[in-house]
């Protein structure tokens, strides 16, 4: 069941991808709903592999693959909610893509994780961190859409990806709705992980934690320069990138040495 849940949800999101950029330059609205409906049904069947590269009798698995395929799993449903009330279907072009990639990946690559079962409270810290990063992950595929758009009016190309897309102030609104959404998560994730973390300047921990702090500065600056300062357009997409490159190398960088490198166990003091 495993591998036929992740086939069809290859295949949807495939299809769901390659209709997206079909409707760049012949808008249908009959074709959106095919979209949406090829999108939801690879979105249900990625979440029952997901359930079941995660669980295990004997605990979790938050291994590099499963945790990847689940966080392009939560960035695809918060996806297709919001474009239910905003015009964010281009960002399909970048989400569809990942969650099929990701979802092969944890059902056919190599099991490097390590299964134990986690206390409660960090649990919330682990979920809220994976929440965190699915937004940014958003904000960066938004910000990456902005700088397209902000470039191609420059020079005057208005049509195919651009004529398809929201005006440039309400892509602007948009990328900081993500933006402020994820700083909130990230925030209380680092206060719990505080909370509940044994040790989180333990040596398999640190590069993680002060990858995760210097992200928070980053965006905390973001938002600040926006308010205060009224930083837009090209600045912002620079500093949303660059926040979730950090928080690129702090969740995953780590974890792809300890499970290459270390066989899954942290390397010793």
């Amino acid at each position: 069941m495993l591998f036929i849940a992740t086939l069809i949800a290859i295949i949807g999101y495939a299809g769901a991808t390659w209709l997206q950029w079909q409707r760049l330059s012949s808008p249908d609205s009959g074709q959106r709903n095919l979209i949406r409906t090829l999108g939801l049904g690879a979105f249900v069947m990625q979440g029952y592999a997901v359930y079941r590269v995660l669980h295990y009798p004997e605990g979790i698995d938050l291994g590099t693959f499963p945790v990847g395929s689940f966080i392009a799993w939560v960035v695809v449903g918060i996806l297709l909610a919001s474009s239910l009330r905003q015009k964010l279907d281009n960002l399909f072009i970048g989400a569809f893509p990942m969650a099929a990639i990701t979802a092969a990946l944890a059902a056919f690559g190599p099991d490097t994780g390590d299964h134990r079962l986690y206390p409660g409270g960090l649990v919330a810290h682990i979920l809220l961190s994976l929440l965190a990063y699915s937004i940014f992950t958003l904000a960066a595929l938004q910000a990456l859409l902005l700088s397209r758009q902000e470039l191609s009016l420059k020079h005057h190309h208005t049509r195919g990806l651009v004529a398809s897309l929201p005006p440039l102030q309400v892509m602007e609104r948009l990328l900081f709705e993500m933006l402020w959404c994820g700083f909130v998560l990230l925030s209380v994730s680092l206060v719990t992980g505080f909370l509940f973390v044994e040790d989180l300047f333990a040596q398999h921990l640190v590069h993680k934690t002060l990858l995760s702090i210097v992200a928070w500065l980053v965006y905390a600056i973001l938002l600040a320069g926006r308010a205060v300062l009224g930083w837009r357009s090209q600045t912002a997409v620079r500093w949303t990138l660059g926040g979730f490159l950090l928080l690129m190398l702090a969740f995953f960088g780590s974890k792809i040495v300890i499970e290459m490198v270390f066989n899954g166990q942290p390397p010793a003091p």
